[in-house]
């Protein structure tokens, strides 16, 4: 079996592994990327619709999910959401801002993938597609048994990822080699995934697939407003895929169905006006009718405007402000666009992204408990985490 040495291997040719090996081979250091799949960067090229969401010129601290909440912070703040735009400029990549400072590519995920091999190319890094990691050894310096040969390396890096979308590759490799290592893992959950409905909801709800609205969705202490769709088996849309990273299994989800409405004074008002329009009809004007019919057969009686009294007026309020769901779960890794937990950042250099107690590993990407919120966040924790270990290994 064949056998190589380099300076550095990096397990994994996504977003970050890719940055690590461009940020290292700058510095005149000798790189090989392992990837078992037949081409890099899997997870790009579906992103956002195949256009990829490259990052979110509103990174902050806050967008981050994590046991340890301080954790990327240095990272983030060496490599910037323009410090990736600025390689995007360079390469002469069309872009556009989305929404909410969300940075898509006019064209395709394809232009990042191209300048991040371009990059690599310029470095002098080796990409290995094709070539799986079947074992992993330390003897003065990390050995990597591959189907292609053997690779000996100074310095190791696992930028696996985490187990969302198996359907594109993903495995628990990464988590795998920090046991081996003696490092400790968050545990792992599906996030930024749909929720689905008990069996009581989903006969209720469950004929509603397709319909949406812009609505607040709340949990574990924090909200998000954006788009909510119903689906055949439960919710999903922005709001709920944001809310789900903070939901845990037996907690209530709270809906605003119709958020910043006054709807106490638009009903009274109406009333004193002699409206006898039926109150589903009224709230059918603001909200998608099928969901206002669906929502007064299973939570009020509906009446003309001018029969209803103030109870029934708070009631109605109250309840279109504040629907509460009891999820049954999610939809799991299948239909994750993350992982939540990982290793534990208590075992890494935040400066660094090193394992403290094993000279030489890194760990970088998914694979850390560092989860960001839905709008490109992830990505610029992958160019930001890649870009700290790259500039050590």
């Amino acid at each position: 079996m064949r056998s190589h040495s380099v300076d550095v291997v990096i397990v994994g040719a996504g977003a970050a592994g890719l940055m690590c090996a461009i940020e290292a081979g700058k510095r005149g250091r000798s790189v090989a990327v392992l990837e078992h799949n037949a081409q890099i960067g899997r997870k790009i090229l579906i992103s956002g619709g195949g256009r990829c969401n490259f990052t979110n010129l509103h990174t902050r601290p806050e967008n981050f999910v994590s046991a340890n909440p301080h954790f990327a912070k240095s990272a983030l703040a060496r490599y910037g959401p323009r410090d990736f735009l600025r390689l995007v400029e360079r390469h002469g990549i069309p872009y556009h801002e989305k929404t909410l400072g969300q940075l898509f590519c006019d064209r395709s995920a394809r232009d990042v993938t191209g300048m991040l091999q371009a990059e690599c190319l310029a470095s002098g890094v080796r990409i290995e597609t094709g070539s799986t990691v079947e074992a992993v050894q330390q003897d003065g310096e990390f050995v990597a048994e591959t189907n292609r040969g053997i690779f000996r390396a100074t310095a190791l890096v696992i930028a696996t990822g985490g187990l969302s979308l198996p359907k594109i590759g993903a495995t628990p490799f990464g988590y795998t080699i920090a046991r081996q290592f003696g490092l400790k893992i968050v545990d792992c959950r599906p996030a930024l995934v749909p929720l689905v409905f008990s069996r009581e909801d989903q006969a209720k709800y469950g004929d509603l697939a397709g319909v949406s609205a812009e609505v607040v969705a709340a949990t574990g202490g924090q909200k998000f407003r954006e788009k909510m769709l119903f689906t055949h088996r439960g919710l999903s849309g922005p709001a709920i895929l944001q809310a789900s990273t903070y939901w845990r299994p037996g907690q209530i989800l709270d809906i605003d169905l119709l958020p910043g409405m006054d709807l106490i004074g638009l009903l009274r008002a109406g009333r004193s006006a002699g409206d006898r329009s039926e109150a589903r009809t009224v709230i059918g004007r603001w909200l998608p009718k099928r969901l206002a019919d669906r929502w007064f057969e299973t939570h009020a009686q509906s009446k003309p405007l001018t029969a209803l009294s103030d109870r029934e007026i708070e009631s109605i309020s109250g309840g279109l402000h504040r629907w509460r769901v009891n999820p049954a779960g999610t939809e799991g890794y299948g239909k994750a666009e993350v992982t939540a937990g990982g290793v534990d950042t208590g075992e890494l250099s935040s400066k660094t992204m090193g394992a403290k107690k094993v000279p030489g590993l890194y760990m970088i990407g998914e694979v850390v408990d560092v989860t960001g919120q839905l709008g490109g966040f992830n990505f610029q924790w992958a160019w930001a985490s890649g870009y700290a270990a790259g500039q050590s290994v």
